[in-house]
């Protein structure tokens, strides 16, 4: 099969970027202050796409079932054509076959990304290359029709099932499959506490303050209330990032609240064109009824807005919808009467958005710590650096 190799490269170069598309995806999970290599800016970034609703499909993370596509298509070029002709002849069909239905995911991902996301995830650009490589070179390779697939099926899996070397490498595929599906950490509830963290150096620190003093710095047209540091945060319930910044900056803004020199506000971002005009597409169907639940117990004022907030941040998945935050709210928050109260809260959540849009938010969470911009969130460790900071510039 004279397209072996450019097949075999192909499947080479998706299988690597997936594997390395999963290590990021699994850090960005497990661990709230990683890094990822590949965040560019705020537009090419790996984290936008990896923690929004598109990074799983049907729970399955896109980065795992990549490795596994990629792994299989591998599999099937570099074992062609060793034991019949027969085989050589039928694998670009299978592969063929294997690669419009991957052309048909990317194509799906490649728009949430470009489009709705606006995004660019420069590994996920490369799976989507190597994918349209196998689909034009396995179709051109193919030198049957592919409605005679099916009658071929039968004596390929006879013959797969001869070779004890390949029934070793599907059973090896099966468990792998199902293990790394279920060791992978799920993007739902949020861990109960931020882990433990060694403290930073002197020399640390005034890296962090060189590095603070060159942020951006705004007027954020919200009152101080006489406190020495305000820090707002611009929020979504169903963004994952938010979810990881409210767990692992609880301790830290209790802490300094306990002060009486801080004060933490909190401003909704809901990336849904209903309630946030800036937003073209939306993103997470349900943050609007998300965001006006809370503000509807916040009314109330008898703490049942962060309980219910509690619940939004530990329940957190792409498929949340309208009726199970309604539900909640009635649940959770003793919210009786939703749909009456609903275009009245969702006032309040439009006036936050519209107080970002003029701070020029880009993306949740975004930060602004006495005025200065913070896009993302940062290790915790730095947040409370940055605000014993601001403490002691105010003295």
């Amino acid at each position: 099969m004279k397209a072996r190799i450019p097949l075999i490269l192909f499947a080479a170069l998706g299988l690597g970027s997936s594997l390395t598309s999963s290590y990021v995806h699994y850090n960005l999970l497990k661990n709230p202050s990683y890094s990822s290599f590949c965040d560019v800016s705020a537009t090419v970034s790996c984290t936008q796409a990896y923690l929004s609703p598109y990074g799983s499909l049907v729970g399955v993370p896109v980065a795992v079932a990549g490795v596994f596509f990629f792994a299989l298509v591998l599999a099937i070029a570099a074992l062609s054509g060793r034991k019949t002709p027969q085989a050589g002849e039928s694998a670009p069909g299978y592969i063929f076959a294997l690669s419009t239905v991957g052309l048909a995911v990317v194509l799906y991902l490649g728009y949430a990304s470009y489009v709705i996301l606006h995004a660019v995830c420069v590994l996920c650009a490369i799976t989507y290359v190597a994918v349209i490589g196998l689909f034009v070179i396995a179709g051109r390779a193919t030198s049957f029709p592919m409605t005679s697939l099916p009658t071929r099926a039968p004596g390929d899996i006879r013959r797969l099932v001869s070779s004890p070397a390949a029934l070793a490498l599907a059973a090896l595929f099966a468990v792998g499959g199902v293990s790394a599906i279920a060791a992978f950490p799920r993007e739902g509830p949020v861990a109960a506490a931020p882990p433990e963290l060694p403290a930073l150096t002197d020399q640390q620190k005034a890296e962090i303050q060189r590095w603070w003093d060159v942020q951006p710095k705004v007027d954020v047209p919200i009152p101080s209330d006489g406190v020495k540091v305000l820090m707002v945060k611009f929020s979504d319930y169903q963004c994952p990032g938010c979810g990881v910044t409210y767990t692992a900056y609880a301790p830290i803004i209790a802490k300094w609240t306990a002060t009486g020199q801080f004060r933490f506000v909190l401003k909704h971002y809901p990336l849904e064109p209903e309630c946030n005009p800036t937003v073209s597409s939306t993103v997470h169907n349900a943050s609007c009824e998300a965001a006006a639940s809370v503000v509807m117990a916040r009314r109330r004022n008898d703490g049942s807005a962060d309980k219910l907030e509690y619940w939004l941040f530990t329940h957190q998945t792409p498929m949340l919808t309208p009726d199970q935050v309604k539900d909640a709210a009635r649940d959770v928050a003793g919210i009786q009467d939703f749909a009456n109260e609903y275009a009245g809260a969702l006032v309040d959540v439009r006036r936050d958005a519209d107080m970002g849009t003029a701070l020029q938010v880009r993306q949740t969470p975004t930060f602004f710590i006495n005025g200065r911009k913070l896009e993302g969130g940062q290790d915790p460790r730095v947040i409370d650096t940055v605000i014993g900071l601001e403490m002691a510039r105010a003295k």
